[in-house]
């Protein structure tokens, strides 16, 4: 039987993207669970590293709850509109995925450490989306901070390509990139499972619960 279900678009031209607006959106300052602060500035031995790997709201949680990661956040990244909001990158037109800043102490855990979180938490080998949810702002990504983390990020791309060629599964397609801008989500998604600890993801593959 043949499927008719069409291959999703990709990353939209800067020029077919919403024009956003010049002032950020309003969004929280702390960090609901520990307390940090989400926006810089941060501790002088902090480094950081942008995930993106389908709904952010279990995707954050994942990582919070690691020791050595300093905060969390959840916004958009990877995009070409200015201080999107939720409803704009929803449409596909601002270029953004759906993303997790994580801050964290290198002391304490390292790549190696976020990297599993990261590819063992979603399917990196499904384009532009995560299940049922389709779309460039439901891409898998990771958009790194320095070259270091970008060179770590390659490799382990190729480590973990190796073993799901191994077991039969397709070519990963991680967009792997320099951070750019990260755009903060607003309020109510930042820490969502924690602000809902009976709450779901309402989001095609993400609908089961993280408690």
């Amino acid at each position: 039987m043949f499927s008719l279900r069409r291959k999703p678009a990709g990353v939209p031209a800067p020029e077919d993207c919403l024009p956003g607006r010049d002032k950020p959106i309003a969004t929280s300052s702390v960090h609901y669970v520990n307390g940090n602060p989400i926006v810089p500035p941060f501790p002088a031995n902090m480094e950081q590293i942008v995930f993106g790997m389908g709904c952010f709201w279990g995707a954050e949680r994942l990582f919070w709850q690691l020791d050595g990661v300093y905060t969390t956040a959840a916004g958009y990244s990877g995009g070409t509109t200015p201080n999107p909001t939720y409803e704009e990158t929803c449409t596909s037109r601002t270029g953004h995925t759906e993303a997790v800043l994580v801050v964290f102490d290198p002391e304490k855990v390292g790549l190696d450490a976020l990297f599993k979180v990261f590819w063992e938490n979603h399917d990196p080998t499904q384009y532009m989306g995560q299940g049922n949810d389709v779309g460039s702002q439901y891409r898998s990504a990771v958009y790194s901070s320095s070259d270091a983390h970008l060179d770590a990020a390659k490799r382990s791309l190729a480590a973990y390509q190796e073993r799901l060629t191994a077991t039969g599964y397709g070519e990963v397609q991680t967009e792997i990139a320099p951070a750019g801008e990260f755009y903060y989500a607003e309020e109510y998604h930042q820490q969502y499972l924690a602000k809902n600890p009976s709450g779901y993801c309402n989001h095609g593959f993400c609908q089961v619960a993280y408690n």
